[in-house]
């Protein structure tokens, strides 16, 4: 990740800002599911991953420009530059909670997931 000259801190992080939500809040609003959550670095949006039908988080970034999403899965704690195509073992610490419930199942949400799901899944 690039450090920033005028912050002090990386490029489009925002460690202080709280994740959005449990679960991706397009995939609730419209009563649909996904596969896998991202966490935006920069504003806390929670979005399904590449995986999901709907790809909420790779919308997010390329209507916002905000690149940096962070695993929302228990466990995990790497990072994904869209930009940049890369690929962050590690980062810096964000706002809690760093993952969505532990009781949450993936896919999820229950009761809206089909019994074929990975039938849905991109690839």
């Amino acid at each position: 990740m690039t450090e920033s000259n005028q912050t002090g801190g990386i490029d489009g992080v925002d460690p202080a800002v709280p994740p959005s939500g449990t679960g991706c809040g397009e995939c609730d609003a419209v009563g649909g599911w996904w596969f896998h959550l991202r966490r935006c670095a920069r504003c806390g949006h929670v979005g399904c991953c590449d995986s999901s039908p709907a790809q909420h988080a790779t919308a997010h970034w390329k209507a916002t420009g905000h690149p940096l999403v962070q695993s929302f899965e228990p466990g995990e704690a790497w990072f994904w530059d869209y930009a940049a195509g890369t690929l962050y073992e590690s980062g810096p610490a964000l706002a809690p909670p760093d993952a969505h419930p532990a009781g949450q199942p993936a896919p999820g949400p229950s009761g809206r997931v089909p019994a074929d799901w990975p039938n849905h899944l991109h690839r």
